[in-house]
């Protein structure tokens, strides 16, 4: 039985992997989740730099660039057009966005006790 349960857990790690939860995709990285995190302390449409939002995170600039593909991807974040170096905004309105900063308040209203 032993072997039967650490086989379906191996398989079960294989397809969270493969077919991951959005939940999973955006907190795998702990830079990830600290980058989501400094974007909800932004203003709205605040424009940033890659490097002064790996500032705001507390990350390194080489963390912002991996995970900006996907920020862009899910539509956390937007391009600023014709800026140089490239500028990017927080985007409130997607979806993702508006499911992130749900969450957010609810966690917040649970309050503090609920972190322990």
């Amino acid at each position: 039985m032993t072997e039967t349960t650490t086989h379906n857990s191996s398989e079960d790690s294989n397809l969270r992997e493969e077919y991951p939860s959005g939940w999973l995709v955006l907190t795998k990285h702990e830079s990830a989740a600290k980058i989501i995190d400094a974007l909800l302390d932004l203003p709205p449409h605040r424009e940033f730099t890659q490097s002064e939002l790996a500032e705001q995170a507390e990350v390194s600039r080489q963390s912002v660039s991996r995970h900006l593909d996907l920020l862009l991807g899910i539509n956390v974040i937007e391009p600023v057009n014709n800026t140089r170096p490239q500028r990017y905004r927080f985007n409130p309105e997607s979806d993702v966005s508006e499911a992130i900063i749900r969450l957010d308040g609810a966690m917040n209203a649970v309050g503090p006790e609920a972190s322990r």
